[in-house]
């Protein structure tokens, strides 16, 4: 039996099912793109541990930040002995959110938790009770989250009841017959048969949805939604947990739509894969809550704000924003080339910076998803020498997220190896 394979059988044995593993290759060490398994395999990583190694694995920067912090402490509670590496982080994050208003946080430790403390917020400022998320969203596996998450399996099946008071409307995907017209028609249909605007708390968007299948919301539809929020004062959340930190070509991909979220949720990419989450929003809506009413142990812990101002440090000195708009072209280059080559697998091509993804149909129908291929790929990823990750509705959209400190080489190299075994698959 093989390393892995004698790994893979403990683990089997150990943990729960539910808690699945996408891949039997266990990891021994990686280094800015590359892991290499406990057998020595090496793997182009264009998953960044979902979007969490923006600034890649073991960046020297955050190695020598995690360790210095270890060497002087590693816990004490923000809340009870705070240290001054919380109060620059918290100054920075505050200052680098979109908008002029002036701003406050709260650390927490996943991005779950952030989701979950943004609704508590806002039902805190409103006095509200009513929450509107969207088909198709992802936000997390605690029963609140759960609750607003828009899919079902593997998500909710099996996990209700769910919190009340959690109203979904279509998220618009015109390649899918949803106009951003129809999304906001639900959103008033919504006013007249469920809740009356003056009820709701908070309205929770994800600019480009992660797990639902990189689709974008517009600028226009955001515009749209702040407007909405505005009129009837509904507290408007963006979940940045998987689109912040430079991941779509901007520090938060809500700058390109130019308008200001009242919360906005931040996790994955902040600290570089030590645990840290946090809610940045307009001040009077953070101060709505009581005191002791926010936090937990682990929320800003020191060796995870040592960690994510080392990462905004990489993000600033070397210019990863740019960096993600060059990923971003190399793979459109690239994907363009298969779609050209295979017109009736691939449905489309979007997303920003390195913020990507390939949806797969059959007979060029955007009504008939390609799970089949779609699975097959991410099964052949590792004789590929690849880590790619699926999401969407159906299942049937391949992402593609590398660290934004990717070299071109390795870059291409991986794009290279995509290339050969989406042929492969597509083949058979």
């Amino acid at each position: 039996m093989s390393v892995n394979a004698e790994l893979h059988a403990r683990r089997n044995a150990a943990i729960a099912n539910g808690q699945g593993t996408l891949y039997p290759a266990y990891i021994e060490r990686a280094k800015n793109a590359e892991l290499w398994d406990v057998e020595g395999n090496r793997f182009i990583d264009f998953g960044a541990g979902i979007a969490v190694c923006n600034t890649g694995h073991a960046h020297p920067k955050l190695v020598k930040a995690v360790t210095e912090q270890m060497e002087k402490f590693s816990h004490t509670c923000v809340m009870v002995n705070p240290y001054e590496s919380a109060v620059l982080l918290a100054e920075k994050l505050n200052a680098a959110a979109p908008g002029d208003s002036p701003k406050k946080l709260a650390f927490i430790t996943t991005g779950a938790e952030a989701v979950e403390n943004t609704i508590k917020i806002a039902r805190a400022y409103t006095g509200r009770r009513g929450v509107i998320a969207f088909n198709g969203g992802f936000h997390g596996r605690t029963n609140l989250t759960m609750g607003l998450t828009g899919k079902v399996t593997p998500y909710k099946d099996k996990f209700g009841p769910f919190p009340g008071e959690i109203y979904h409307v279509p998220f618009p995907i015109p390649m899918h017959g949803v106009s951003e017209q129809d999304s906001l028609k639900a959103i008033k249909n919504l006013f007249k048969v469920d809740i009356v605007p003056s009820d709701v708390a908070a309205l929770i968007i994800e600019p480009i949805q992660g797990e639902g299948g990189f689709y974008e919301a517009s600028p226009a539809f955001l515009k749209a939604l702040r407007e909405l929020c505005d009129e009837h004062g509904i507290v408007m959340i963006c979940d940045e947990i998987q689109s912040g930190f430079a991941r779509t070509g901007k520090m938060f991909c809500t700058e390109y739509a130019g308008i200001e979220p009242d919360l906005i949720t931040m996790a994955k990419g902040i600290a570089g894969g030590v645990p840290l989450s946090a809610v940045v929003g307009k001040q009077h809506i953070m101060d709505a809550s009581p005191v002791g009413g926010l936090g937990g142990t682990y929320g800003g812990s020191p060796l995870a704000t040592a960690a994510a101002l080392a990462v905004l440090e990489v993000i600033e000195e070397e210019n990863l924003i740019e960096r993600a708009q060059f990923i971003e072209s190399q793979f459109r280059e690239t994907l363009g080339k298969l779609e050209a080559e295979f017109p009736q697998l691939v449905g489309d091509i979007r997303g920003k910076g390195a913020m990507m993804a390939i949806e797969l149909v059959e007979d060029g129908d955007a009504d008939k998803p390609n799970v089949d291929l779609t699975k097959a790929i991410i099964a052949g990823a590792m004789e590929h020498g690849l880590i790619l990750l699926a999401c969407g509705f159906y299942g049937n959209v391949i992402r593609f997220l590398p660290p934004l400190t990717i070299d071109d080489a390795t870059l291409a190299e991986g794009l290279n190896a995509f290339c050969e075994l989406f042929r492969k698959a597509a083949a058979k």
